[in-house]
């Protein structure tokens, strides 16, 4: 970790990285914006999977005193991980041969059409919780009326992947066991919101003649205004939202695990270490000897003792992790391998054959019906994932490392 100082001198930056030349360029313009806001909290903070998002650098963490700012957070409202490992081992999944082939390219053939995947979403209403409660609290929300249409749609979208980074992998641990491993978020209810919000924290703070330029793409809210606590509100509906979705989904992988083990082993399946957590949110939160808005923006919480999951891209590694509660950078963790190329960078960086001959190199079964796009997403894609680990060893300890076996996109 190095720290750098704003030529202003108002609030340093702490970036986990090995040296400034690591850094890329708009990110470190990005960070420099942030290190310019009135109501910062101390520092910014740089995860080592950082590079450059909408206003804010993935990979982003700043504490604020009294405001949220939408951008900060990001559109993928409450987007993160879910993970379970098993007793189940990988060697017998991929020698148990089926009609399907082998257990390992059965179970992803079988997730790919019972979990709707890219823009798709299932034909009926599903149950779900989170909306029925905002069902119930519609006084919360109704002054919004823009975004009412997305407590409808939630029912449709709950238990689905989406596309982009999201993914469900079936991976192998050190111990050659089964660990099910899916990243998603809140669908279109998280965009739909930011996007409102951010718009209207541009409005407001054009009108309160504000100290931070509108090019920033940084407009915040005071929590104690009006259309503060609506953001938050929506915002805190979102995070539940992606919560439940992630749930629901990882309840069907396992009821496809358990369907195809009872049926070709006698194998008896147990699970452990569930864990379930967000990495795009703002919450409030004590740090130094005051109350601040935490924003993570691609950046997980790694509270002392903690399990979390930072993942790498498919055909690499992942991992879970024990955070070690270092209040240097608000107690977080990069939330993954940050990417390297941008999408459209690594479609004419990497073919498709390239990808398909590499994944089948290391025995990964690839889930995914258009398959023109899957450079997008390849881990030449993203950085390398264990050198992320390497510069975050004060933030998390390791406990488990997990390789992939099969992988679900969109």
């Amino acid at each position: 970790m190095f720290v750098l100082q704003n030529e202003e001198g108002r609030y340093p930056l702490k970036v986990w990285l090995k040296q400034e030349s690591d850094l890329e360029d708009t990110c470190r313009e990005q960070a420099s914006h942030l290190m310019q806001l009135p109501f910062l909290y101390k520092w910014v903070c740089l995860m080592p999977d950082t590079h450059a998002g909408m206003g804010m650098p993935i990979g982003g963490v700043i504490a604020a005193k009294n405001v949220v700012i939408p951008n900060a957070v990001g559109v993928d409202i409450g987007c993160g991980m879910a993970y379970v490992g098993t007793n189940i081992p990988v060697e017998v999944l991929k020698n148990t041969m089926t009609g399907n082939g082998n257990l390992i390219q059965g179970m992803v053939g079988d997730i790919l059409r019972n979990i709707p995947v890219g823009f798709a979403h299932h034909k009926t209403a599903m149950p779900c919780y989170t909306m029925d409660r905002a069902m119930d609290e519609l006084s919360l929300y109704e002054e919004n009326g823009e975004l009412l249409g997305q407590l409808e749609a939630g029912y449709f979208q709950v238990g689905t992947l989406g596309g982009g980074n999201h993914f469900i992998e079936l991976q192998e641990d050190e111990e050659g066991l089964l660990s099910i491993m899916l990243h998603s978020g809140s669908r279109h209810v998280g965009k739909s919101v930011c996007d409102y919000f951010h718009q209207k924290a541009r409005e407001l703070n054009q009108r309160w003649y504000s100290q931070v330029p509108d090019a920033f793409r940084l407009a915040f809210l005071p929590v104690d205004t009006k259309e503060g606590k609506q953001y938050l509100n929506w915002m805190n509906l979102s995070m539940d939202f992606a919560r439940e979705n992630r749930e629901k989904m990882l309840l069907a992988v396992k009821a496809v695990v358990e369907k195809w083990i009872g049926k070709y082993t006698d194998l008896s399946l147990s699970y452990r270490e569930e864990i379930n957590c967000h990495h795009n949110y703002a919450a409030l939160e004590h740090h130094g000897n005051e109350n601040v808005w935490v924003h993570r923006k691609g950046a997980v919480r790694a509270r002392e003792g903690e399990l979390t999951v930072i993942p790498g891209a498919m055909g690499s590694y992942s991992y879970v992790v024990r955070g070690k509660g270092n209040p240097e950078s608000f107690y977080s963790s990069s939330h993954g391998a940050g990417r390297a190329y941008s999408r459209k960078g690594a479609m004419g960086a990497f073919t498709c054959e390239q990808v398909m001959v590499d994944l089948k190199d290391q025995g990964v079964v690839l889930g995914k019906k258009n398959k023109q796009d899957v450079a997008e997403e390849s881990r030449f894609a993203y950085k390398d994932i264990d050198q992320v680990m390497e510069n975050q060893q004060d933030l998390v300890t390791p406990i488990r490392r997990l390789r992939t076996v099969g992988v679900v996109k969109g």
